[in-house]
C-alpha cells in the first residue's frame, strides 16, 4: 500500500468514526458531512491502488461511486428508500463484475452459496414477508436486492480471498439489519451497528484490490 492510499484510509477512518458518533447522537449535520466523506475517501483510496487486473479496480470504483449515491439518497429528508436501494443494488452488481473479472473458483463459490442459502435465506424470507406486510410495493425490490447481495457474497467467496468474503459479509449484514429494522422489528443500537459494519465492509472490499 502506498503512502497516498494509507493517508486516504486514515481520512476515511476519521470520517467513519465521525459518522458513527453522528448516529449515536442523532446529529444530522455531522452525518451530512461524515457519511458521504467516508465513501469519497474510500473511493479515492481505491483509485490510488494498483491491482494486478486494472479492470477490477474500475468495477470497484463504480461500486463505491454508486454506494456514495445510495448514501446521499438515504440521507435526504423525504423517503428515498427505493431509489437508495436501486443505487446499492447496482453497486453490488458492480462488485460482482469486479470479482468475476478477477477470476473465481467454482468450488469455493459453490461452498459459499451453500452457506449463504443456509444463513441469509431464512433472514431474507422474513424481511421480504415483512416488506409485503408493511410496504407492499417494496417487497419485490427487496427480494431482488437480497438475491443480488447474495450473489455478491458468493462471488466474493469464489475469489478465494478472506478479506473479500469478510467485506461482503459485513456489507450484507449491514443491509440485512436495515431491512430487518424497517420491515420486521427494531433492534437496539441498530443505527450505529449498521454504519460500523457497512464502513468496515466497504474498507475490506477496497483492501481486496491490494
Amino acid at each position: 500500500m502506498n503512502a497516498a492510499t494509507t493517508a486516504l484510509f486514515v481520512v476515511a477512518a476519521a470520517f467513519a468514526i465521525g459518522d458513527w458518533i453522528s448516529r449515536a447522537r442523532d446529529d444530522r449535520r455531522l452525518e451530512a458531512v461524515c457519511k458521504p466523506a467516508t465513501l469519497v475517501a474510500l473511493l479515492a483510496a481505491a483509485a490510488t491502488l494498483d491491482p494486478d487486473v486494472g479492470s477490477v479496480r474500475a468495477w470497484f470504483v463504480v461500486a463505491l461511486a454508486l454506494s456514495l449515491l445510495g448514501d446521499v439518497l438515504l440521507m435526504l429528508p423525504s423517503d428515498r428508500f427505493v431509489a437508495g436501494l436501486a443505487a446499492f443494488l447496482l453497486a453490488h452488481l458492480a462488485y460482482v463484475g469486479g470479482f468475476v473479472d478477477g477470476g473465481l473458483s467454482a468450488p469455493r463459490a459453490l461452498l459459499t452459496a451453500a452457506v449463504v442459502a443456509a444463513v441469509v435465506g431464512p433472514v431474507g424470507i422474513r424481511i421480504v414477508r415483512g416488506a409485503a406486510r408493511t410496504q407492499r410495493d417494496a417487497a419485490i425490490p427487496v427480494a431482488v436486492y437480497i438475491t443480488v447481495i447474495s450473489a455478491m457474497i458468493v462471488s466474493a467467496g469464489g475469489s478465494g480471498r478472506v478479506v473479500a468474503l469478510a467485506g461482503a459479509a459485513l456489507f450484507a449484514f449491514s443491509d440485512s439489519l436495515i431491512g430487518w429494522n424497517r420491515f420486521v422489528a427494531a433492534t437496539r443500537h441498530a443505527s450505529v451497528t449498521i454504519m460500523v459494519t457497512y464502513h468496515l465492509g466497504q474498507a475490506l472490499l477496497v483492501l481486496f484490490l491490494l
